[in-house]
């Protein structure tokens, strides 16, 4: 008889989804001006590789690009707010992630080597910041991103504190 996963107890930090956004942003920016330089770049062009109907229509790349990514940059931050959860019981950290996949990651507390706590630009604009567990594993880390910097610190704190307790001699 198998037993269907749970959810994890706790949700990331609704300012998650700001953080989401903007990093959607940023990356559509960037492929916005990528494509309108190249689209200036190839308007007109007679280079042989360039098809004639882009040669002469040039300005349907940017278009392209918002008509394809703009859903994204609403769809993407929220429904990875709803799946996004983590939790610590007294000897496992249970993490769900992913937005398009899903990722469900059990890290043995005594198997924890080191923690960390990580802030991006934006991570730190927003009082935001991401946990770091790394174990002996061929999985490498795992990560708890979006959580407010005073719950990733205790967290991180209280791993820390449980590994050291939990610790065994296993590899």
């Amino acid at each position: 008889m198998s037993v269907p996963l749970r959810d994890p107890a706790n949700r990331v930090s609704r300012k998650a989804v700001t953080l989401w956004v903007l990093e959607a942003l940023f990356g559509f920016a960037l492929l916005l001006i990528g494509s309108l330089l190249a689209a200036l770049w190839i308007d007109g062009a007679e280079w042989w590789w360039v098809p004639g109907w882009l040669a002469a229509d040039s300005w349907l790349l940017p278009v392209a690009v918002v008509v394809v990514m703009a859903p994204f940059v609403v769809i993407e931050p929220l429904w990875r707010y709803a799946v996004h959860r983590w939790e610590l019981t007294a000897d496992v950290v249970y993490a769900r992630s992913g937005w398009i996949s899903r990722q469900w990651v059990f890290v043995p507390v005594s198997r924890i080597q080191t923690v960390d706590k990580a802030q991006g630009w934006f991570e730190r604009m927003l009082g935001l910041a991401t946990v770091e567990i790394r174990t002996a594993s061929y999985a490498g880390s795992s990560s708890i991103k979006g959580l407010d910097y005073p719950v990733a610190a205790r967290l991180a704190e209280d791993l820390a504190r449980r590994a050291e307790e939990l610790r065994d001699d296993a590899t």
